[in-house]
């Protein structure tokens, strides 16, 4: 009978892999129609104002699971048959604009963002759905278009053409979580170093579970595109470099804040290979970094805790952790509303935590979980996290998202992201 049941599962996972197999096949070209934009406002206001539309060569996201079913980011893009009107795409994903809402500075004044979505090429004219979330996590509609993918509009121009080197993986694209690895501040002649720096980050990859476990099916490429330049721009000291992607530190006048403005230039380079995330490797000895949800991450090379950095800024990246400490120096103010459940896989106010971590609890651990050595290693929920120290609680004593002082995930973490390899790989 047990042989039955398992071959019954077999069979039903087959017909669905082959129907949404189908699915694709019907509705999308196995390349990349990208919507470049730009996000602009105050505190209050989210205006979307549209820059180009173009075609990139190739498309590294799965051709099975086309549907978002983990409900993470601060925006969400939907594509839909424009006659039938039926959901054919969604992902989630997050913005540097959004965390400057959260800023001071955003009360005061008006600033605009680039962005980029990407969706699989459809074959017929579709509806594109900008959303995002409100305080409340509700999303709520906030820019949508039709595009015809047959509109001469549609930019082929090429990227620059960069060698290109896959120095992981065994598996096909569609099947794989794609990393791309574009080199900031690195010059022609440090070439080499790039590629040197760039295996040694895979392998810090590949030394934290649950991505070790995924070996195989993690395609690590790089883009040797160079640098007139060494190093990165440091505001603070007046330290300004040409580099590729005009990255830099003091982000929101935080310090060790290092992003890159220039997201449509990020996404010309990654076009390059297929990608599902991109990591971005600044030459540099400085502690710094950060990681934007489905948008890109990124941190310094050379400092004596890059290889905690790399990993931590991945967790936001690719699976919206969110930060568990709330002791460090921060830009944003009054980010969460403490009155709903926060979207974040690893951190909780305790308004529905049934849908949190609660079945990873042993039966006699308390909630709140006291801060105390009995608990110290145990899964609990300690009062802390998402920079404040009350209100907001976490799953462990301590965990890669809380400090570098531990190179371990914590078991929520680890299931957090273990889901969404199998949704990238399967």
């Amino acid at each position: 009978m047990k042989t039955n049941y398992i071959f019954l599962a077999i069979f039903f996972l087959s017909v669905k892999f082959a129907f949404s197999q189908t699915e694709f096949i019907n509705s999308f070209e196995e390349k990349t129609l990208r919507f470049d934009y730009y996000i602009g406002g105050n505190k209050d206001t989210s205006i979307v104002f549209f820059k180009e539309l173009k075609q990139e060569p190739f498309w590294g996201g799965s051709q099975i699971n086309l549907i978002d079913t983990f409900n993470l980011g601060e925006y969400q893009v939907q594509v839909f048959d424009s006659l039938k009107n039926n959901l054919l795409y969604s992902r989630g994903f997050s913005s540097l604009f959004q965390e400057w809402q959260t800023t001071g500075e955003a009360t005061k004044m008006n600033k605009s963002f680039a962005e980029t979505v990407i969706i699989p090429y459809p074959k017929n004219t579709i509806k594109l759905k900008l959303l995002r979330r409100l305080k409340n996590q509700k999303f709520v509609g906030m820019y949508e278009i039709y595009i015809n993918p047959k509109n001469y509009f549609i930019s082929k121009e090429s990227a620059q053409n960069y060698n290109v080197l896959q120095i992981s993986g065994k598996h096909k694209p569609s099947q794989s979580l794609d990393i791309a690895i574009i080199p900031e501040g690195y010059t022609q002649n440090e070439m080499e170093k790039f590629r040197q720096d760039a295996k040694r980050f895979m392998n810090y990859t590949f030394e934290v579970e649950p991505f070790s476990k995924y070996k195989n099916y993690i395609n690590f490429m790089l883009i040797e595109a160079p640098s007139l330049e060494s190093g990165t721009d440091i505001p603070g000291t007046s330290v300004w470099k040409q580099t590729l992607l005009n990255s830099h530190f003091y982000t929101f006048d935080i310090e060790r804040y290092l992003t890159s403005p220039d997201v449509h230039k990020i996404r010309d380079v990654a076009s390059l290979v297929p990608y599902d995330q991109i990591f971005i490797l600044v030459n540099t000895a400085k502690y710094g970094g950060s990681g934007i949800f489905n948008s890109y991450n990124i941190c310094t090379s050379d400092h004596s805790q890059s290889r905690e950095v790399f990993t931590h800024e991945f967790g936001h990246g690719f699976a919206a952790l969110a930060d568990e400490y709330f002791d460090s120096e921060v830009a944003y103010e009054d980010m969460y509303d403490f009155s709903v459940e926060i979207y974040n896989k690893n951190i909780t106010t305790l308004v529905d935590f049934d849908k949190k971590w609660k079945n990873m609890l042993d039966k006699n651990t308390p909630i709140p979980t006291p801060n105390t050595a009995e608990f110290n290693k145990k899964i609990g929920v300690f009062e802390g996290g998402g920079y404040v120290a009350k209100g907001i609680y976490r799953p462990t004593w301590d965990c890669k998202m809380k400090s570098n002082a531990t190179n371990e995930f914590c078991p929520v973490c680890k299931r957090a992201i273990s889901e969404l390899l199998d949704f990238y790989t399967k």
